[in-house]
């Protein structure tokens, strides 16, 4: 919440229960964000429940939502809420969705990672992410790894603009191995985004990094010159303009709520 405030963002928190109960509260928004946890314990699997909720609860309502121009973003167990629901994988207008073929699994190394990583923004359907971008920011989880059912589905992911986020090295090249790459990704890919660009989900946590101590070398960092903000911050302030309209870059001329 402190992120998107910070960005320009009126915002509420709202419980799964409520929207379940009143949908109608999409219509006065123009962003939804699934933040990071633990929703039903991962007991049956990380988003597994609580994308089904969406799916069998709210899903109509969250496609209309998306096809009018609303902004969708799920971070770490929101990303994996979202690819339970199939939201990425549905054709803008669809009433139906097509049979699942992204998951994210369990870690490569077969345990919890929590360690900083650097994210590299592709040039993608979400047109707000700038190419090129890299982004310091912590990475926290236990079934990360981006996985697709064969290699036909990782060229319709890139045909279409889908393959927003890559994990890379610190000097942006993309990180094949371990641990710059932490749970093993196919093509490093940390996030994606539906083929409007308007839905976007990454395992990493970019709130994680708004405030210039926020990173461990901040000091070293900031040696250079004044560090007046984390380098997560310019991208929720770039997430927050394109759901109120604004050009790429600036501030929202209306908040975001």
């Amino acid at each position: 919440m402190r992120a998107l405030e910070l960005a320009g963002a009126r915002v509420e928190l709202v419980h799964l229960r409520r929207v379940l109960a009143e949908p109608s509260r999409l219509e006065d928004v123009e962003l939804v964000v699934f933040p990071g946890g633990f929703s039903y314990g991962d007991d049956v699997a990380a988003g597994r429940i609580f994308g089904l909720e969406l799916r069998h609860g709210i899903l109509r309502e969250l496609c209309e939502f998306v096809d009018r121009g609303g902004h969708v973003l799920g971070i770490c167990n929101g990303f994996q809420v979202l690819v339970e629901s199939g939201l990425f994988e549905r054709e803008t207008g669809a009433a139906v969705l097509p049979e699942r073929q992204i998951a994210l699994h369990q870690n490569a190394s077969n345990r919890f990672e929590c360690r900083w990583i650097t994210l590299r923004a592709e040039r993608c359907a979400a047109t707000w992410l700038e190419p090129g971008m890299l982004l310091p920011c912590p990475s926290a989880h236990g079934e990360g790894r981006f996985v697709v059912r064969d290699e036909a589905v990782l060229r319709r992911l890139q045909q279409k603009g889908q393959i927003a986020l890559r994990y890379a090295r610190a000097d942006g090249t993309v990180a094949t191995d371990y641990p710059d790459n932490p749970n093993g990704s196919v093509q490093a890919i940390a996030g994606i985004c539906d083929p409007t660009g308007r839905v976007l989900g990454l395992m990493p946590h970019p709130e994680r990094n708004v405030d210039p101590w926020h990173h461990p070398h901040w000091t070293r960092l900031a040696a250079g010159g004044a560090r007046t903000e984390g380098e997560g911050l310019p991208f929720y302030r770039r997430l927050v303009a394109a759901a109120a309209g604004a050009p790429a870059g600036r501030r929202p001329t209306a908040n975001a709520t």
